[in-house]
């Protein structure tokens, strides 16, 4: 359905260094970098998810958030572990979702600047 997303970051270092963890965790990698640009996915040049350098960035608002796929419920704890020690923000430790669902196991994080992040699995280890 998506090709890629993109977000502004006013620290592209600095949110680089927090998805180079987070999504670390989770089995992606910079497939692409720039001064301007940071781009993230499985294969080279095909980000899917894209990390633009805007001094002016704000994240959107209320409701809105980006969910990461995790291929086990260790690695959702990786996403939230690996990014809180690089600055992140926890909104949600790893743990069941019962209200989303019977096996919906997922973290919840708040990245440097702003922007909701979620790892999640549904599988039962």
């Amino acid at each position: 359905m998506l090709h890629h997303i993109s977000l502004g970051v006013r620290d592209l270092a600095l949110a680089g260094a927090f998805y180079d963890a987070a999504l670390g965790a989770l089995g992606f990698r910079r497939v692409f970098e720039d001064d301007t640009a940071i781009g993230y996915g499985l294969y080279d040049d095909q980000d899917i998810l894209c990390l633009k350098l805007r001094p002016d960035a704000t994240p959107p608002g209320p409701g809105f958030h980006l969910a990461f796929p995790a291929e086990t419920r260790a690695a959702v704890g990786q996403f939230h572990a690996a990014a809180l020690a690089v600055g992140g923000k926890d909104n949600g430790e790893p743990g069941l979702r019962p209200d989303y669902g019977t096996y919906y196991y997922a973290a919840f994080l708040v990245d440097p600047d702003g922007h909701h992040i979620e790892a999640v699995t549904k599988v039962t280890s």
